[in-house]
Formats: structure tokens, C-alpha cells, sequence
């Protein structure tokens, strides 16, 4: 009974307050609320202690890229040129990996970024002035993957690409991270079939003998080669070991020129594959001492043959082998919010080149270039609680080689103000020094055809280049960047009409200076998630003067404008499907005592995702639709008479398909051969 009344007892009083709840809400007018929408954005731009982070994986998400390479293009003050990778205000820029620098060949770190996924990228950060402890005078790009752990597992990821420009190539690429414990794996495996074609035609109205001679050129080039890339990486807690490596193979070029003078077959075999092979090993102690070093083997060897109206001239051998050890060791203090860091570094380089000619008159050449590179550093950081953060650093540096030596004081600065994320200022103070490729070094001659060859300069200098960044960013994405840089004895290469013979020559020289002043602006905007769009602006002096080019002198001097406009679209919020529109012009410019014309182009193209999360994407990119991303260049200076115009086929197609397996967020490589090649 006591139950039943408890039951009895609990029907009422739930009866009762529902009566009284309906009664109440009878006396209470009914509204109904609209509905509460929160909108967030991720910012693209973060301060963290003068480093500009930037969300890169954010901007592109819905881009048709899939490889790092493409994507910094995409960044605030970056330009991807045809796959050069240019940072606004700074000559030259450094792209590193985990802040560790590879000391690859530039052609192989952008190979190595184009194979790695972007699913791996983590984030970029932006240094105009990196610090000393880097290793880098100058701007940098630091790539930051994603470290895998031990609960992801086997991820990878499979990429199969095509590309249709003037000629058809193709490839595919393996990526994939393991962990287990303490230890962490990464593989980066890429095989490509590249297939090139260029073509330009020149005027040059050659003076001689007090009478001008009209030599016309019609050049064709084209070639193809196998290109074999491998990264791996095995690190056990803070001991780390990476093997970088690229094998070309069946690498032929031709150039076919009609002219004037006749017809002229240029063809170049490689007697056996181009091998770049470097192995890097680094420990970082628990007391904030790092050493590391690398050695890095590039062979090259190529024949060359040049004939006229099928009719033998000449033939050469050009080999190149060059062996370089690199040893850096470095050391961190802390003292309370001060950071002490120092060290030193050393790189020896063998460089053994020759060229040896059949059945001429022309002097052969075997040459061993030893080159030593050593410094020292010390530098200091300190964040304030009022928004303040600067960092500075000096290094002292000894260069030398067969010809040369020098000293040279590499100051580094950098200071920020980041009170908000509103409002973010940075100042930057910088010098580079630039060194030349190695084959340039050597007295070396390589013949194009019957008027035209390049030569090596023995008496090439590195020059040393000053660097000055305002950059004031607003609302973590919009950014406005005043630059100066001034290159002491930048150099140049660029056609001369030899006053002794009818010999058209390219050489690089030192000139006196090249200086660009200039602005750059970069403003992003979104429209209801729907349209993404990014607009920039960069205008710039650019001066170039050399008192000595050869026999002659010049100061050239224009204003220059570069403008992009990057449109993406997506039909939802959640479309799998994106498209984008992108628009780049720059007016002409200069190049020495040279002036180019102006350059445009349309790019647009369509990503894809679909399949079980998302594992499976298709992109289809098609570059420079109207294939106007050529320039002319022209010479008229103290004699010097000659018309080049570039006909290339920049215009190109891309379809890749990518399959992501297990989750896969990829990682980044890269080689830097810039230095190395008898083709220089």
C-alpha cells in the first residue's frame, strides 16, 4: 500500500504541474526566436615573437593545388613564377623544412616540394630577417609538416598527374609517415617523364667594322629526360638522419636554329644519368646544444655536338663532380625572457670540371675549384609584455676559393610590435650574401650555333645584398609591405655584341649596383563562404647600373606594376566541388641595360573531392590560357642593337588524381641545385 500511494502520489503532482504549466504559458505571448547563425574565421596571419605564421592550409583549401610547391604561391607577398618562388621585398629567399636547412639544389627542393602532399603542411612562416641560428643570411620560408605519432598509424597518400602544354608529360609520387614509439619514418618516392619545348626568335643588328649586319634567329629547344626523386627520413627522439637524392636519366636537349647564318643543329646527350645524392645527420642535446652536418655528391656528364647544315663543327665532353661537407654545431641559452644562441659554421667544396673538344682548335679545359666557407655568429631575442619582441644577431664570414678571398660582418635585425591582433608591425634588416654556380667560376665556353655562345667568368664575384621590410598587418590578414633592397655588385647576364667579330656573347658580370625601391599590398576578402578572392598590388623602382659591362657602361631605371587577382568559388558552403579564377599583369621592366615588355595571364581550374571522407581528389588546372606569360626583350644602348622574343608554351593543362589512405597528412621535401650544372 505505501507503494501505491507513492505512485498515486507521484501521478498528481506530474498532472498538476503540467496543468500549471500550461496555464502559465497561455498568459505569455508566444515569439519565436530567429535563428542564432556564428560566424568564425581562422585568421591567415599570426605574430609569434617577430615569425609571421601563416595558415597556408586555410587559404587553399579550396584551390586546385595538391603539392606544397603550388601552394606558396598563395601566400601573402609570395610569387610562383613557372615554379620559382619569389617573396616580395627580398631578392633571394631560402625555403627551409622544419626550420632545418637541406643545402639541396634549387631545382631539387622545388622537385621535392612539388612530390610532397599538402596535406602535411601544418603551416609556413615567413622570416624577412631570419636569425643567425638558422644557418641563412637573409628571407626565409620555413615549410612545418605535421610530426606523425604512433596512434596514426601507416598514412600515405598516391598521386598520378598529367600535364599537356606545347609537348605531354606525366608522372606519379608516394608519400608516407610512420611512427612507432620513438621512432618516426617518412618516405617521399617521385617519377616524372618531362617532355619540354621553348621557342625564340632574335633580331641583332651587330656592328662591326663601322658597317651593322642583320643576323635573324629562329631557335627551337626541346627536351626530355626521366627524373627520379627519393627523401627519407628516420629520426629517434632528437637524432635525426635524411637521405635526399635525384637520378636523371635519358636526358636529351636539341635546339634547331634557322637564320641568317644558316641552320644549326645543338644536341646534348648525357653519357650517363645526373646523379645528386646528400645525406644529413643532426642531434639536438636536452641542454640546447645542436650539432649537425651533411655531405652532398653531384656528378653531371654531357657531350655536346654542333653542327651546320648537317655539316660537323664541333664536339665537347663537359663533365662536372663536385663533393661538399658541410659541419654546424649551435648553442641556446635562456635567461629568464632573454635567449642567448651562438655557434659556427664550415663548408668545403671540390668542384672538378672539364671540358675537352674533338677535332678542334679550341683549348681544352681541367680545372679543380676548391671553395671554403666558414663563419661565426652570435645572437639574442627578447619578447616584452607590452607587445614588443626583436631579435638581432651578427655573423663574421671568410670566403674563399681558387681566385679570391674575403671577409665580410652580416648584420641581422628584426623587431615587432603586437599589442592586438589588429594592428601587427615589423621592421626587418638584412644582408645575403650571393654566390655564382659553379661552372660560371671556370674559363669555360659552351657554343649555342654559329654566332651565339656562353662563357665563364673566372673573375665572378659573390655580391652582397641589403634588405629593408616595413610590414604593417591588419586584422591578421590584410598586409602592406614598403621594401628597399640594394644589391652591391649584383650580376646579370645578358647578350653583347662582341666589337671583334660577329660573336654574340653571354656572360654574367658583376655590375656596380642594382637597387628596388616599392610597395606591396595584399588583401583578401569572402563573400558568404561562397566567393573567396585575393587581390595584390606591388609597384617598385627597379635601377640597375654597371660602369663596366664589358666595354660599355649603363644606368637603366623604370617604375614597374604587378598586379594578381585569385578568385575561388564553390556552390555551397560544404560543395566538394571549387572552381578558381586567377588573373596576374606586370608592365614592363628591365633587366640590366635590357627592357621587357609586359606580361599577362588567365588561370583557372577545378578541384574535386569526393569518395569516403574525402579520400579521393581530381583537379583539373589549366595555366595561362591565352599563353601571354612571354616577354620581349629589347637592347638599344651605346651600340648595342638586339630583339629577343619569347614564344614558349606556357600555356598548359594539368589533370591529377590523388587518393589519401589511412588519413594521410603529408610531408615536404626539396633539393636546391642552383650551383651545380655544366648547362649554366
Amino acid at each position: 500500500m505505501k507503494h501505491l500511494h507513492l505512485v498515486l502520489l507521484s501521478i498528481f503532482c506530474f498532472v498538476g504541474i503540467k496543468v500549471w504549466a500550461s496555464n502559465v504559458c497561455d498568459t505569455i505571448p508566444t515569439r519565436q526566436l530567429n535563428e542564432i547563425v556564428i560566424k568564425g574565421e581562422k585568421p591567415h596571419i599570426k605574430d609569434e615573437n617577430g615569425v609571421l605564421v601563416i595558415n597556408l592550409p586555410e587559404i587553399v583549401k579550396d584551390k586546385p593545388v595538391n603539392n606544397i610547391l603550388e601552394a606558396l604561391g598563395y601566400m601573402p607577398g609570395v610569387t610562383n613564377n613557372n615554379g620559382m618562388v619569389w617573396l616580395t621585398g627580398a631578392s633571394n629567399v631560402t625555403i627551409i623544412l622544419n626550420g632545418e636547412l637541406t643545402n639541396m639544389p634549387l631545382q631539387n627542393l622545388y622537385q621535392l616540394l612539388y612530390t610532397t602532399p599538402l596535406d602535411r603542411l601544418k603551416n609556413v612562416e615567413i622570416m624577412y630577417s631570419a636569425p643567425a641560428k638558422y644557418h641563412i643570411n637573409g628571407a626565409v620560408i620555413n615549410v612545418v609538416l605535421k610530426t606523425p605519432t604512433p596512434l596514426d598509424g601507416l598514412q600515405g597518400q598516391v598521386r598520378i598527374g598529367y600535364n599537356q602544354a606545347h609537348n605531354g608529360s606525366y608522372g606519379g609520387t608516394l608519400a608516407a609517415t610512420y611512427a612507432i614509439k620513438d621512432w618516426t619514418f617518412d618516405l617521399n618516392y617521385g617519377l616524372s617523364r618531362t617532355k619540354s619545348w621553348s621557342h625564340e626568335q632574335s633580331f641583332s643588328n651587330h656592328f662591326l667594322d663601322g658597317t651593322r649586319t642583320m643576323i635573324e634567329d629562329n631557335m627551337r629547344k626541346i627536351g626530355e629526360n626521366w627524373s627520379n626523386l627519393i627523401y627519407t627520413a628516420i629520426a629517434w627522439k632528437t637524432l635525426k638522419f635524411v637521405y635526399n637524392g635525384q637520378i636523371i636519366s635519358d636526358s636529351k636537349n636539341n635546339s634547331l636554329s634557322a637564320g641568317s647564318l644558316g641552320n644549326f643543329t645543338n644536341t646534348y646527350n648525357f653519357e650517363s644519368p645526373i646523379n645528386y645524392h646528400n645525406i644529413a645527420l643532426r642531434y639536438e642535446t636536452p641542454f640546447g646544444l645542436t650539432v649537425g652536418s651533411d655531405y652532398t655528391r653531384y656528378y653531371e656528364n654531357r657531350e655536346q655536338s654542333l653542327s651546320q647544315d648537317f655539316s660537323y663543327m664541333l664536339s665537347s665532353i663537359n663533365r662536372q663532380t663536385i663533393n661538399r661537407y658541410h659541419f654546424y654545431v649551435d648553442q641556446e641559452h635562456h635567461f629568464g625572457k632573454w635567449k642567448l644562441n651562438y655557434g659556427a659554421e664550415y663548408q668545403r667544396s671540390n668542384d672538378r670540371s672539364s671540358q675537352v673538344y674533338q677535332s678542334t682548335e679550341m683549348t681544352d679545359l681541367h680545372n679543380v675549384l676548391h671553395e671554403d666557407v666558414a663563419s661565426a655568429y652570435v645572437g639574442t631575442e627578447r619578447t616584452f609584455d607590452w607587445g614588443l619582441s626583436f631579435n638581432f644577431s651578427a655573423k663574421g664570414e671568410y670566403y674563399h676559393n681558387n681566385y679570391q678571398h674575403n671577409w665580410n660582418f652580416i648584420p641581422q635585425f628584426s623587431v615587432t610590435y603586437y599589442k592586438n591582433p589588429k594592428n601587427i608591425f615589423q621592421l626587418n634588416l638584412s644582408s645575403q650574401r650571393i654566390y655564382p654556380s659553379y661552372w660560371e667560376l671556370h674559363n669555360v665556353t659552351n657554343c649555342i650555333n654559329g654566332y651565339s655562345s656562353v662563357i665563364g667568368n673566372p673573375c665572378l664575384l659573390p655580391y652582397v645584398n641589403y634588405s629593408a621590410q616595413l610590414n604593417y598587418i591588419f586584422k591578421q590578414k590584410y598586409v602592406a609591405t614598403l621594401y628597399f633592397q640594394y644589391g652591391d655588385k649584383a650580376t646579370v647576364q645578358l647578350p653583347y655584341q662582341s666589337p671583334d667579330a660577329l660573336n654574340l656573347i653571354y656572360q654574367t658580370i658583376n655590375m656596380d649596383y642594382k637597387r628596388t625601391v616599392g610597395v606591396n599590398l595584399h588583401a583578401p576578402f569572402n563573400i558568404n563562404n561562397i566567393w573567396d578572392a585575393t587581390v595584390t598590388a606591388n609597384v617598385f623602382n627597379q635601377r640597375e647600373k654597371a660602369n663596366h659591362f664589358h666595354d660599355i657602361s649603363f644606368d637603366n631605371n623604370k617604375w614597374v606594376f604587378y598586379g594578381a587577382f585569385n578568385n575561388s568559388f564553390k556552390f555551397s558552403h560544404n560543395s566538394p566541388v571549387s572552381l578558381t579564377i586567377d588573373l596576374s599583369y606586370i608592365s614592363s621592366s628591365l633587366q640590366g641595360m635590357a627592357d621587357l615588355s609586359n606580361m599577362w595571364k588567365i588561370d583557372a581550374g577545378i578541384k574535386w573531392l569526393f569518395g569516403k571522407k574525402h579520400c579521393c581528389e581530381f583537379d583539373l588546372k589549366a595555366d595561362d590560357i591565352f599563353n601571354c606569360w612571354s616577354p620581349t626583350m629589347t637592347i638599344n644602348h651605346a651600340g648595342q642593337d638586339y630583339r629577343m622574343k619569347v614564344y614558349d608554351m606556357t600555356r598548359n593543362l594539368k589533370l591529377t588524381f590523388i587518393w589519401r589512405f589511412n588519413g594521410f597528412k603529408p610531408k615536404d621535401n626539396s633539393i636546391d641545385t642552383s650551383r651545380f650544372g655544366t648547362g649554366k
